[in-house]
């Protein structure tokens, strides 16, 4: 079997530097070797808030953030959950080869509990593995490339076609996760980088913007700069920031910063930052929304013929 590629982010805002090294490059590295689909999983938005929020507009910068990032839609399906009627049915089988007690402890979704909006956890927010699960396995997913913290997901979906393939027959491949070379990138409050929690810098933010963000950091109080992971987490994380957007190593950075302390730092990295960003941000200013939807409208009608090659498939192996 050959392999395919499956990825794909939750359309609740921007996509910021986090995804691009976690991911991103990875994905666009990827997708002139193997056969990829790439999903704005719109209905997943809805896991751990009440609302889904501008969704619309979110999906629409989402496809552009892609787009500007170097996804090619000549070689990446890019599509969308509420399209996609036959993939979303897989997870009615699905949901009978897992237990509640396996769902509840999976760490993903503690955390995302833990930081949930919701005023009470609903449902759908322990079904979230299994729904990535029917994403992964519509289009027979074999690689997923993924940041640290969807390992456990990846887990869960392995669990889900060994069953089925166990109880029903041979259907589906048994996928593998494909970690980026920095697959986390902590924020700039020392925390996990996340669209949700403000401490990130958007692909899509303005010089200005980034800047502002960069000055708000955390550093500490020693002046001379250092790279240590383990006594200055902050420090490091801007130096490793800087370092991935220059190509080069945060601790011959720390080096040449010295006594230049965190003002210096800062500048060093905003100014690293901005030069990377700027092609990202050309690209993207030449894109306009009709480009987006008229993507997204070719990816659905391709992820959808898929989609119901699969499910027959699954109908067939069950005996419906």
């Amino acid at each position: 079997m050959n392999d395919v590629v499956l990825t794909g982010d939750r359309p609740t805002g921007p996509l910021h530097l986090g995804h691009y090294f976690g991911s991103l490059a990875n994905r666009v590295e990827l997708q002139g070797r193997y056969p990829m689909y790439v999903l704005v999983a719109d209905y997943q938005v809805i896991t751990d808030r009440d609302t889904p929020g501008e969704i619309r507009r979110n999906t629409t910068d989402l496809v552009l953030d892609y787009l500007a990032v170097g996804i090619d839609p000549a070689r990446a399906v890019i599509f969308q959950h509420s399209a996609i009627p036959e993939l979303n049915q897989l997870m009615l089988p699905f949901l009978s080869l897992v237990s509640v007690a396996e769902l509840r402890r999976n760490p993903t979704v503690k955390d995302e509990i833990a930081h949930s909006s919701q005023r009470a956890v609903s449902g759908l927010m322990f079904t979230y593995p299994v729904h990535q699960a029917a994403d992964i396995l519509f289009c027979k997913g074999t690689l997923v490339p993924v940041g640290k913290d969807q390992l456990p997901h990846v887990e869960v979906t392995r669990l889900v076609a060994r069953r089925f393939n166990e109880r029903y027959g041979p259907v589906f491949p048994l996928p593998e996760a494909m970690m980026g070379e920095h697959p986390l990138l902590k924020g700039l409050d020392g925390g996990k980088m996340s669209k949700s929690r403000g401490n990130a810098i958007a692909l899509s933010a303005t010089e200005d913007e980034t800047a502002a963000l960069i000055r708000k950091a955390r550093t500490d109080a020693e002046r001379h700069i250092t790279f240590d992971e383990e006594r200055r987490p902050e420090v490091a994380n801007l130096l490793t920031l800087a370092g991935l957007c220059l190509g080069r190593s945060p601790r011959e950075l720390a080096e040449e910063i010295g006594d230049g302390g965190a003002a210096t730092l800062k500048r060093v990295t905003t100014e690293a930052v901005n030069e990377f960003l700027r092609p990202i941000r050309k690209r993207r200013a030449e894109l306009g929304e009709g480009d987006a939807r008229r993507i997204l409208a070719e990816g659905n009608e391709r992820a959808r013929e898929r989609a119901v090659l699969t499910l027959e498939e699954v109908r067939q192996a069950m005996g419906f």
